[in-house]
């Protein structure tokens, strides 16, 4: 699935092919003389539904800074929210880190950030920041994956990693909103690179596989093959393994009817569309942040009623 806002895909060469592998080797070397150490932070998450109480609980807990969760909160529903906190601000040049994400079977779980995540500028010798997430959801389990907005420096180099598998009737809400920096500040797309990897499969065969990856000094973010005359920029997976066709057909024509409410030609545009199977995709572009951190709660609470005949609040933040 081509990500909206991203170039269009073309056939790779075998060069290119070399090129990229010797990207990642550098990357995975050891740090450069006089580079700042590299971080390696990693979490590791467990949730499990226990059937006397009807409530999810966090199980398992195992961290290393920068990353760290200080505890779960019970949602309205017997889920389990966590906050991800970053003790160190944001994403520094040359960070690594990993986050496994194990949600066992009927659990729900809700995931936040604290705040935005801010990927910082790395000095010239540090090696690019790399972020993975490998989750799992369990059979008839729910995740939510619902964080503040990414916003890249100038000079930022960042890559970010994300593998979900899903089993049967696992459900998922994932959303992403990318800024093209500090605004405020003047930096729009003042960033060397970020590059947002993500691939969802269930029973091993791929629901969405997107590739967006923007290099503002080399190729123009304004081209309409990328994000055209929009600066923010956001996408929404709703997924639910097992449901007919027909369920997702209107779904799709629900969200489609919100989509056309929410925008507005001179500053915010929505679309939705449908996976290959089990799921949909929303899409927003946006001239600012407000319209996309405000419209894709709509569209979250709008799914999630229609899949799990109930909504919630967002997630409030804690520091």
């Amino acid at each position: 699935m081509q990500a909206l806002g991203s170039e269009p895909r073309e056939e790779t060469t075998e060069e290119e092919t070399a090129a990229g592998s010797d990207e990642r080797e550098r990357q995975e070397q050891p740090d450069a003389p006089g580079s700042r150490p590299t971080v390696a932070g990693w979490l590791r998450l467990g949730f499990g539904y226990e059937r006397a109480t009807g409530r999810t609980r966090l199980l398992v807990q195992e961290q290393r800074p920068p990353l760290q969760v200080v505890r779960a909160f019970s949602t309205d529903e017997g889920g389990a929210l966590v906050h991800v906190h970053n003790l160190s601000g944001g994403v520094l040049g040359g960070d690594r880190c990993e986050l496994v994400i194990e949600v066992g079977a009927g659990a729900r779980a809700m995931l936040t950030s604290t705040g935005a995540t801010r990927l910082y500028r790395p000095r010239a010798e540090d090696r690019p920041a790399l972020q993975r997430w490998q989750v799992h959801v369990g059979a008839g389990a729910l995740l939510e994956h619902l964080p503040d907005t990414l916003i890249p420096f100038a000079g930022a180099r960042y890559r970010q990693e994300v593998l979900i598998s899903l089993e049967e009737d696992a459900g998922l809400f994932w959303w992403e909103i990318v800024a093209p920096g500090r605004a405020a500040r003047g930096e729009c797309f003042a960033y060397e690179w970020l590059e947002l990897l993500l691939t969802i499969t269930s029973a091993g065969c791929p629901l969405a596989i997107e590739r967006f990856r923007l290099e503002p000094h080399g190729r123009s973010p304004f081209s309409l093959a990328r994000l055209g005359p929009y600066r923010y920029c956001a996408s929404l997976y709703v997924c639910r393994t097992g449901l007919p066709r027909q369920r997702w057909a209107d779904l799709e024509a629900e969200l489609a009817g919100l989509a056309q409410e929410l925008s507005r030609p001179d500053g915010c545009v929505w679309g939705v569309g449908r996976l290959p199977a089990d799921g949909l995709v929303v899409r927003g572009l946006a001239q600012e942040g407000l319209p996309l951190s405000a419209g894709l709660p709509e569209f979250w609470r709008r799914a999630r009623l229609r899949l799990y005949g109930r909504m919630l609040p967002l997630p409030r933040k804690i520091n």
